[in-house]
């Protein structure tokens, strides 16, 4: 498959630029928004939420996806994560906010690492498509458990 064929991309962009304006960041002032499209074509959003003991804090990837699991979704295409610490209202980022390495690990859960796709944006015109594989080489998933 095409990278970015058949996906909404710009609509995913857009839901992933409006949830930066419910993040919650009153120490690093740096806003991420996600949208998880699911295989249903259902899309999931969330934003990052921080906490003064910094550990108990949630990325919005993760946001997103522990909000589509919670709701019976466990089939997933694609995210776009969008973030910096521009105003929330920005429609123009500085840089790309690629994935942590515990939501690369919660997306190795629940996705195919060489068919799902990961779109780092700056704005709905200008963005990267990548495989999970591609930012998780020999990422550790629900395959390395099973019984041979």
């Amino acid at each position: 498959m095409e990278m970015g064929k058949e996906l909404p991309v710009r609509e995913m962009i857009e839901k992933a630029l409006g949830m930066r304006m419910f993040s919650y960041v009153p120490y690093s002032g740096y806003r991420v928004g996600a949208a998880l499209l699911g295989e249903d074509g259902v899309i999931y959003t969330g934003c990052n939420v921080e906490n003064a003991a910094y550990s108990p804090g949630n990325c919005a990837e993760r946001t997103a996806f522990f909000k589509a699991v919670s709701e019976g979704q466990r089939a997933f295409r694609a995210i776009c994560i969008v973030g910096g610490s521009e105003d929330a209202r920005a429609k123009q980022l500085a840089e790309y906010a690629p994935p942590c390495g515990m939501c690369r690990q919660v997306m190795m859960e629940f996705c195919q690492p060489d068919e799902f796709q990961i779109i780092l944006a700056r704005s709905v015109e200008e963005y990267e498509i990548y495989t999970l594989e591609e930012l998780f080489p020999m990422g550790f998933g629900p395959g390395n458990l099973m019984q041979k």
